[in-house]
């Protein structure tokens, strides 16, 4: 049997960062709906990149407007990653929240880019969620400890859905993915929201670890996620072990989430108790990334396209669940015509803010390398000194 070929770090920065954007894109158009609905208004189950929910009327039909979701458009999901690449480059060591003070909110606030959804060029600002704006609100204009910004604001995935560079820089590292991603997100989000960014960041982590698999990313989870959202994952997890075809997969894997998720059954008319703070509860969107992930079998069509078809907040769930895809196998796993077309819609170049996070991710290592033999030999002092009167 011929051994198997491990992706370098730059193959698994790029395939993270490309599958991520692609199963955002391939989301977006069904965001919000249910299977049922989405297998209604498309014929079937989606098999690729599809167009706007509401056709031509895209611009003002509501609740979409005035976003065009589909025909390849990233959506926030890929603006936050971008943005969080961004800051990585610009401090090019490990991050904290003050670095989302400081580098990330004048970012959204003041630099124009393209934004496919509005087909024009406007601050980032403009597009992403209210629970995103919350940073500017809280960080710029109300000065908050940005260790603590994120309490207050309403707990979603909002922080989770961007936190994949956070694993990259700490890839094979899982526990320190882990603990850099909580205090980033303490920036942006408070209870399980938080606790979501850093066992995603985890995920990517152990999923760019030599001979990973969608058991071991699975595995690494459990050893880390606390409260409500180890549960979730546990659940979801022992329900898709059991299924290798997403369209068997849909419904037990809601059923098994359901009692962690507070939005409820009808996503686009969440419960009183929706998006509020618990050590119960879970956010919905990556314990079903890592059940795709394992109905899939790590394969990046099956697990995306699963993911899609899932609706609810599909567009984050593709996000993940294609992130870890691309952080196990590299670029080649990521469907080429699929990238290519969404690069070309989304106007973006999907490679580039890998190959500046790659050579970030050497240059911490690198440092973190330094700092590493600079405690071993002073522990080595310590414990090498005889104790006071030892010696006589």
């Amino acid at each position: 049997m011929t051994a198997r070929s491990e992706p370098s770090l730059a193959d698994r920065v790029t395939g993270c960062l490309v599958g991520a954007a692609v199963g955002d894109a391939l989301g977006g158009p069904v965001e919000g709906y249910a299977p049922e609905q989405i297998a209604e208004r498309h014929g079937g189950r989606v098999q690729g990149i599809v167009g706007p929910w509401n056709g031509d009327d895209w611009r003002t039909a509501r609740p979409i407007a005035p976003y065009h979701k589909g025909d390849g458009h990233v959506t926030d999901d890929t603006l936050m990653t971008h943005a969080l690449v961004r800051v990585y480059a610009a401090v090019r060591d490990h991050l904290d929240a003050y670095a989302v003070a400081d580098h990330l909110v004048p970012d959204l606030m003041t630099t124009p880019r393209w934004i496919p959804e509005l087909e024009a060029d406007a601050l980032p600002l403009h597009r992403i969620f209210l629970a995103e704006k919350w940073l500017v609100a809280r960080l710029h204009y109300g000065h908050v400890d940005p260790r603590e910004a994120g309490a207050g604001n309403i707990v979603n995935c909002g922080a989770a859905m961007y936190m994949a560079p956070v694993g990259l820089v700490n890839a094979a590292d899982p526990r320190a993915a882990y603990a850099e991603a909580l205090d980033i997100a303490g920036a942006h989000q408070s209870s399980y929201g938080r606790e979501a960014a850093g066992v995603f960041a985890a995920a990517v982590a152990a999923a760019c670890t030599p001979g990973a698999t969608a058991e071991s990313v699975v595995d690494a989870c459990l050893s880390l996620a606390k409260d409500g959202t180890r549960a979730a994952i546990e659940a979801v997890a022992e329900v898709a072990a059991r299924h290798r075809d997403f369209e068997s997969a849909l419904a037990p894997v809601r059923a098994a989430v359901a009692p962690f998720d507070t939005v409820g059954p009808d996503y686009r008319a969440p419960s009183l108790g929706a998006r509020r703070p618990s050590r119960l509860h879970s956010i919905e969107e990556l314990p079903v990334a890592l059940g795709m992930l394992l109905v899939g079998g790590s394969d990046y069509r099956r697990t995306v396209l699963g993911s899609v078809n899932y609706g609810r907040d599909c567009d984050s769930i593709a996000t993940m669940s294609g992130a870890l895809v691309g952080a196990l196998h590299g670029e080649a796993a990521v469907p080429g015509d699929w990238a290519r077309r969404v690069a070309r819609a989304s106007r973006l170049d999907l490679r580039a803010p890998a190959a500046a996070l790659t050579e970030v991710a050497r240059e911490i290592f690198a440092r973190d390398a330094g700092r590493r033999r600079a405690h071993e030999a002073a522990f080595a002092v310590l414990t090498a000194t005889a104790p006071a009167g030892a010696e006589r």
